[in-house]
């Protein structure tokens, strides 16, 4: 997308460290609200470390304190007992474990089934906020409210971790810029950085740290869990602006992205999900003669770079590219299970690939 992607990076980066390392600190508590007002949704897959990192940072607003905010987490990951180890007696702080990857579409919508907020705060796991930062998403929320009644959905400022300008919006995807964007750095491919300070109306912004109105999300029915992994925010925010909603940036609220998808290398597996979520997005947006040419170029990429992999006697990366060459033609022929199966085949693959990391 999603990809992670919806957005990041829902895919691992770091293994676990040791609970030692992990265990929060007991933090102060003020009185606490009988209902909070905020909800903070969060899925971790593979990215232990990374989520009790950003619970702590979290945990150190009044607002999670004083019962105004909690956390929700989903661990899409079979192996959940460090992580419940480590959350199990944090106020305002609670788990549910799949004991599978499930998705992020999927599991975010749990999440928010669970939540009891008025607004609900998406964030990845490797993204980084400053002291007191649910305090000021609140007291945003409630301007944005005030002033704009239909306002649905909100994005912030993103940087890197060296503190530059990160794409936190974009235009919507169309063929055209889906192919001219090849052309370009992978940085500025879908999401672009925005100048200046002022809240503005964007097409959409991304699911790494979005929030979103109860209401909205209920009018919606969340996020399409046809997406398996990026996306699905785009997509969201679409359907938002089609239901009379609003789509927000608000700049004066930064947040550090560690590890967005262009950063990192896309192994087989993944490139095959970001292929799926375009050919999923394309399919209900976009007019079919354009969803079936992107299908087609998709699978002439998937057969150019199987090819290339047999010839580096890669035969993993060529069964991959092989699959998403099959499930570019069932998703453009509306095999839409078939096409699922077979994501989850490489996924599953992703999954074994990243346990056997030393």
């Amino acid at each position: 997308m999603a990809v992670v992607a919806h957005s990041t990076p829902h895919v691992p980066e770091l293994r676990a460290a040791p609970a030692r390392v992990l265990a929060p600190a007991p933090p102060r508590r003020l009185p606490r609200s009988p209902e909070p007002s905020l909800s903070v949704v969060v899925v971790n897959f593979r990215q232990l470390e990374n989520t009790v990192a950003l619970a702590r940072q979290l945990d150190t607003s009044d607002a999670m304190r004083s019962g105004l905010a909690e956390v929700v987490l989903l661990d899409n990951d079979a192996d959940s007992f460090l992580l419940r180890r480590c959350v199990r007696r944090w106020p305002g702080v609670s788990l549910r474990c799949f004991g599978r990857n499930r998705g992020f579409a999927r599991a975010v919508n749990e999440g928010c089934r669970r939540a009891r907020g008025q607004w609900f705060l998406l964030l990845n796991p490797d993204v980084r906020v400053p002291e007191e930062f649910l305090d000021r998403v609140l007291a945003t929320a409630d301007r944005i409210s005030r002033e704009h009644p239909r306002a649905g959905v909100v994005g912030f400022r993103l940087r890197h971790a060296d503190g530059s300008r990160q794409g936190s919006t974009g235009p919507y995807p169309t063929l055209r810029n889906v192919v001219a964007g090849l052309f370009r750095r992978r940085s500025r491919r879908r999401c672009r950085p925005l100048k200046g300070r002022h809240c503005r109306q964007v097409p959409w912004v991304t699911g790494c740290c979005l929030l979103v109105r109860r209401d909205c999300w209920r009018d919606l029915g969340g996020f399409d869990e046809d997406f398996f992994l990026y996306y699905e925010d785009v997509d969201l925010c679409q359907r938002a602006r089609a239901a009379g909603w609003s789509v927000w940036y608000e700049p004066t609220l930064k947040v550090t992205h560690l590890s967005p998808l262009h950063t990192r290398p896309v192994p087989p597996p993944l490139r095959l999900m970001t292929r799926h979520a375009l050919l999923i997005y394309a399919a209900k947006h976009w007019p079919r003669w354009q969803f079936r040419t992107l299908g087609l170029l998709v699978a002439m990429e998937a057969r150019l770079r199987q090819v290339l992999a047999f010839a580096r006697g890669n035969a993993d990366a060529a069964d991959h590219f092989r699959r998403l060459r099959e499930l570019a033609h069932d998703v453009s022929r509306g095999r839409g299970l078939r096409a699922r199966h077979r994501l989850l085949l490489s996924a599953r693959a992703l999954n074994a690939a990243m346990s056997d990391r030393p």
